[in-house]
This record gives C-alpha cells, structure tokens and sequence, in this order.
C-alpha cells in the first residue's frame, strides 16, 4: 500500500467480493478490505491475496483509515436493510466528499433514496449493478452505475480498468442519476429470467417432444452457438447436456425441478406494473419459476389428470429449425419489452437514459452476452430516436422471417402438451402490437357499464370521455377515483 492510502476500499468478501479485490490488484489498485468475519478476511490475506498489495482490516475505523482521501469504498453485501446497516457503521468515520458504491443487486428504490439521503451529508452515493458472476467479476464485469454524477470522475479509471471489453471499448459507462443504475441492472436481471426460460422451453421440447437423447440435445445447443443465438447461456447449456456423474448419467437428470429466485425478476414485473410497460415474457418466466416451484402439487395433478405428451411427429430437422426461429423472435421480443421499461422509468424518473450505451454494457461480461447485442447497439446507436428494436429495419426483418416457424412451434407444443408461456407470451405481444384494432374497446364498455368509468371514442380527439347510460337507471353520474 502506497502511504497516502489504499485507492479503494472492498467490504464483503464472499466469491463476488473476493474476486473483485483480485481484480482491482491485478489492474494495480491497492486495495484495503474488511469482512463482517475475521476469519474471512484472515484467509483471504493468507490466501488468494497473498503477496499482493491488499490490507485487511478487522474494525470500520481501521479500514477507513487506510483509504487515501477522498475515499472510495465498495460494498458487496446483501441487499435490503444490511446495506443501510452498514452505511450506518460507516458514518462516524467518512466526511464529505467520500464515495460509497453500492455493487450488489439493491432495488433500485433503495438506492434512489439512498443517493438523495447521503448527498445532504456531503457523501457521494453510487449503485452500480455489476454482472458477470464470478467469472466476471475476476475477469471483467459487465458494470452499470448511476447515482450521484460527482463522484463518476473519481471512480472511472478505476471501474474502467477492472471492465470486460469488446475490442477497445469496455462495457462501463455512466448511466443516470439516482438509481438508474440498479434499475438497468435489474431490467438485465429480467431479460436473464427471459433468456433462460426460452432457452429451457427449447430443451423441454426436445426432451419430450421430439424423445432426444442429452448427446443430440448437446448438440443442437453447440450449432446454435455458432449463429445467431451465440451467447454465454447458449454456450452454457450445451456444456451443462454434455455433463455426466460418475456412473455416467447426465447430471441434468439428476437435479430436482424446482427453480429458485433472488428476486430480481419479480421485482422487473412490478416496476413494469407501476411505469407500465408490458414485459410479458419476463413475467412469464417468472410465473413459470413458481409453478416448477410447486412440485408437490404438479406431483398430485399429474396423478389426476395424467402428465402424457403427445410425441411431435413432424420431421426432427424441421421442428429444430422452427424451434430456433421461435427461441429467437422470442428473445427480440423480451428485449424489446425491456428497453421499453427502461424508456418508461426514464420519463417517469427524468433519467435520459441512452438505450444504446445501455445495450452496449450488456455485450460482454455479463450473463445475457450475446452477438445478438452488437445488433440491439447498432440499431439504437444509428438512430437514438429508436422507439423500439422491432421497428428497427435490421430486426423487422429478422422477426419476419421466424414467425412462420414461431407458430408452428407454439402449435405443436401445445398440440403436444408441452408448456411454453415464454414463447406463446411474446408471440401474442408482437400479434397485440401489430394489431390496428385490440378488443379493449369491449373492456372499456364493460367497465362503463358496471362502474360507469367512462370511455374516449374513436370519433372524437384522445383525452375527451364519454359514458353511456346502459340500462335507462344509471343516469350521467361517473366514476371518480375508484377504478376496477
């Protein structure tokens, strides 16, 4: 360490914690760290951070003592009231101009009022979402801050250093103020969800559908890899087919069907509900999180009713090609739906987000890389007016030309009994948004008629309302704030 003080300073060390540490090391940051666990920290010196320039620190007034002025500190610990606990801690020995950054999956709420409450202490606040996992965190995060812009000139180089990269441009860049960051990061967090539900309706089809073996399944995945679905989790599932124990059963078999949730799903669905904007295949995915969660009452419903599935009798090659074509525009879609939630918080929140630096940070070291990023970046850095992918000329084309072969998987899984919400989800969206006339005209008569909640017409300019009085008793009386 130099002797005016370490640059940074880590708290937490569990794998994220640990991980970045090694990072900023190997990029020539001296770095000081504390864990709520001595032990921890003891091993982690005595261990992978041995010989480096990394000094642990076992009480608050030790750490912040070895940090050089203005000090900037990261934390990497459990979201909800533990950051505010420690925030706390931090307090008596922090002063004005000091930058704490928060780099876990804090909602983004929190993080608003977070920025706001420690800038009237003269403390510049950062949420970044970082993501990557371990690997990312140890090789270069995809990394999404936002908050107090003060502090962002302070702590570039040094997030910067630490980035994954595509080329010469690392996947780093400043977002908004308040709580944008976290809010990017949890929308990426939503479109995870998205990602591996489709990518795991396409194994269920395979699987019971079309009877392949885990090798032909591997497979499949691999030659995806090499086109347009290229991605980590794409790369990732045929890696996780090809995985056997060590009596030689695919390991895949072996784990229970009941997926879990840290939260960041339900919560892109609930900021969807409130800004609105319908990101169905999220939803979906995470409704179909809960039903796999409910394993023993599938059990007993598959004792009642049967769990047979119709095999798919059409030619192997042809579902395949169908069935990619239904994975792909689904996953135009899901990012469609998510970059019109980002649009929606930015109104609501006067963030003036950039959807094409956003897309940008998503195209390397975090879960969701992809190629097909560098085409999403492409569309909204050659038109940042862009309302929305599926308008764009690149990707109406490429939608075009899967929807034949996305029916027809929709209609043989069904056929089959097979459930795919994602899939089905996202092709009644894009049906919904290319529809020039929905029924909703029905739903509002309905809601006058029962609630007497007005109505605008087709004949007459947007915004003047209109109530009938449908049964000769209700007379001109409206609905006020009650709403149904």
């Amino acid at each position: 360490m130099t002797t005016t003080g370490a640059d940074i300073g880590v708290i937490g060390l569990a794998v994220m914690g640990q991980n970045l540490v090694l990072n900023l090391s190997d990029n020539g940051w001296d770095v000081a760290v504390f864990n709520r666990s001595a032990q921890r920290t003891q091993d982690f010196i005595a261990g992978d951070g041995a010989g480096r320039d990394i000094v642990g620190t076992y009480d608050m007034e030790s750490f912040v003592g070895a940090l050089a002025k203005p000090r900037k500190i990261m934390m990497m610990i459990k979201a909800g009231q533990p950051i505010d606990d420690q925030l706390e801690a931090l307090m008596p020995f922090i002063e004005q101009g000091d930058i704490v950054i928060d780099g876990g999956n804090s909602l983004f709420s929190d993080t608003q009022r977070r920025v706001a409450a420690l800038a009237e202490r003269g403390i510049r606040f950062i949420g970044a979402g970082i993501s990557g996992g371990e690997e990312g965190a140890r090789r270069g995060p995809s990394i999404m801050p936002g908050g107090n812009q003060a502090a962002w000139p302070e702590v570039e180089p040094i997030l910067t250093s630490i980035a994954g990269r595509v080329g010469d441009e690392r996947v780093v860049d400043w977002v908004g103020p308040g709580g944008s960051g976290h809010f990017v990061k949890m929308v990426h967090n939503g479109i995870e969800y998205g990602d591996m539900q489709i990518i795991a309706e396409a194994y269920d089809v395979m699987r019971r559908g079309l009877t392949m073996t885990p090798c032909e399944q591997q497979s499949c995945f691999e030659r995806w890899n090499k086109g347009k679905l290229d991605s980590y989790l794409i790369e990732i599932t045929a890696d996780i087919l090809s995985h056997t124990d060590s009596a030689g059963v695919p390991t895949l078999d072996l784990i229970l069907d009941a997926a879990g949730q840290k939260g960041t799903g339900k919560w892109t669905v609930v900021a969807s509900m409130e800004d609105p904007a319908p990101v169905t295949l999220v939803a979906e995915s995470v409704f179909a999180r809960m039903v796999s969660a409910h394993r023993t009452d599938r059990l007993h419903a598959a004792e009642i009713f049967g769990d047979h599935v119709v095999p798919i009798e059409d030619p192997e090659d042809a579902v395949l090609s169908d069935l990619h074509d239904a994975l792909y525009a689904s996953k135009i879609v899901s990012y469609a739906q998510g970059f019109m939630l980002i649009d929606a918080a930015s109104d609501r929140y006067e963030w003036s987000l950039d959807a094409g630096t956003i897309a940008g940070l998503w195209r390397a070291g975090c879960i969701i890389r992809s190629r097909f990023l560098a085409d999403i970046t492409n569309a909204y850095r050659s038109d940042p007016d862009l309302r929305s992918i599926l308008f764009d000329e690149y990707f109406d084309g490429e939608i075009r030309a899967c929807v034949p072969g996305w029916r027809r998987t929709v209609a043989r899984a069904v056929g089959a009994g097979i459930p795919v919400p994602a899939y089905s989800s996202a092709l009644a969206f894009y049906d919904g948004m290319r529809s020039r006339r929905l029924p909703a005209n029905l739903v509002q008569a309905q809601r006058d008629y029962f609630g007497a909640h007005t109505y605008e017409r087709v004949d007459r300019p947007r915004g003047e309302w209109f109530h009938t009085d449908w049964t000769g008793e209700g007379g001109d009386v409206t609905s006020g704030t009650y709403t149904a």
